[in-house]
């Protein structure tokens, strides 16, 4: 008998025919065989309708009492969800992440799971309840319930697949799999069928909004495979499953496999600094004090012992850089800083980028012939980012889909 974790998100949750649909979906899993638990997020947008409350009574929330009322959404999902289980004539139970065995840091609204204890869905499972638990939530060491961030409930599946060594993790949307960029610019985008977990953690990190990169994380570290898919339709959707298996699938990897965006970038810019060794590590780490997290860096060559840092981050960082950076530019006697909201990120991903070069010559050379500036790059061994004019973004993700070939490849 095979044990299996499903995932549904908050649009599969929405309302309460939804609600019997992924029912429906998870006793066929069960009747089929298998050991079921199941994982969901809030329904609709619950998380964001909450939000919104706590910003009109305050502005500034204390974070633990932010992950209480977070937590609610969730709760009502698995409540809701056991309700037309049971209505259907199935044995089910819901937990809390905590009752469920999740224990997190102390790190409230974005908490990192230290361990599980799955002791208690064994016992479950053992006497043939369907189990659902619910995704985002967690206890940590002072008895408080915390989030995970967002995403999380991608990250409760993993974690708990990885933990009762599930067969493999379900992870259900409104959409079908993974594609090779977001439909919504790109009619031709296609499904992926199968891509690596390095592939998608460069995919997520660049933009694409379809798994938390630290649910990718855990399931590479414990070869957990996920099965992303739509709740609303039976068609195959992407496995995300190790590289060793990609290729035994395809023999031949693709040179690029998708093109990812982010228009939540801001690029910063401190003219003349001076060149002495130690600015860098100043302003970086000041910056990582404050928690600001900085993805793309790059430094102009030395000029009259003065020199530029450009570096990009998220739009929601952007107070807290310019309060860092103003003060830092006057102790460091730069001349000034450049705050560029209107600019947005481009990548390539693939695994065939390791065995084919060139990749990064047709790039720059798809933008070049469109008009397209590159105002920074930075590449790892699968992947090329491009920081690139707002307004150029979408003309540059349908030029590299085509030069690519990922409109017509199959």
């Amino acid at each position: 008998m095979a044990l299996v974790v499903m995932k549904f998100g908050g649009s599969s949750l929405a309302d309460p025919d939804k609600i019997k649909l992924v029912a429906n979906r998870v006793i066929q899993k069960k009747k089929a065989g298998n050991k079921v638990i199941v994982v969901v997020s809030a329904p609709g947008d619950t998380t964001d309708d909450l939000l919104t409350m706590a910003e009109n009574i305050t502005s500034n929330p204390p974070e633990r009492e932010l992950d209480v009322l977070l937590a609610t959404g969730e709760m009502m999902s698995i409540a809701l969800l056991a309700m037309a289980i049971d209505s259907m004539g199935q044995k089910v139970i819901s937990l809390t992440g905590p009752q469920a065995g999740i224990v997190a840091d102390v790190n409230y609204t974005c908490a990192r799971v230290k361990k599980v204890n799955p002791n208690k869905i064994k016992q479950l499972l053992a006497k043939d309840n369907i189990v659902i638990v619910a995704g985002f939530q967690a206890l940590n060491a002072k008895g408080d319930i915390t989030t995970l961030g967002r995403g999380g409930s991608d990250l409760t599946s993993v974690i708990l697949a990885a933990s009762l060594q599930a067969n493999f993790c379900e992870i259900y949307s409104d959409v079908e799999g993974i594609f090779t960029t977001d439909p919504r610019i790109v009619k031709e985008a296609r499904k992926i069928e199968y891509i690596s977990y390095d592939e998608m953690l460069e995919l997520s990190g660049s933009g694409a909004q379809v798994l938390q990169s630290r649910s990718v994380e855990i399931a590479k570290k414990f070869g957990v495979e996920i099965h992303a898919g739509s709740t609303f339709s039976s068609n195959q959707g992407t496995i995300i499953t190790s590289e060793e298996n990609i290729r035994r699938k395809n023999m031949e990897a693709l040179l690029v496999s998708g093109i990812a965006f982010d228009k939540n970038q801001v690029k910063f810019t401190i003219i003349d600094l001076p060149d002495t060794p130690g600015v860098a590590a100043k302003i970086f780490s000041k910056l990582a004090k404050v928690g600001v997290n900085v993805d793309m860096i790059i430094q102009s060559a030395a000029v009259n012992k003065k020199n530029d840092i450009s570096f990009t981050v998220s739009k929601q960082a952007v107070k807290k850089t310019q309060i860092e950076l103003d003060k830092l530019a006057s102790e460091l006697k730069a001349s000034e800083v450049i705050c560029d909201e209107q600019v947005a990120k481009v990548s390539v991903v693939g695994i065939g980028m390791k065995s084919n070069v060139g990749v990064a010559g047709k790039m720059f050379d798809i933008l070049h012939k469109k008009g397209i500036n590159i105002e920074m790059i930075s590449t790892s061994e699968i992947k090329i980012s491009c920081i690139v004019d707002e307004r150029d973004l979408r003309m540059a993700v349908q030029e590299l889909h085509k030069g690519f070939g990922l409109s017509t490849t199959k």
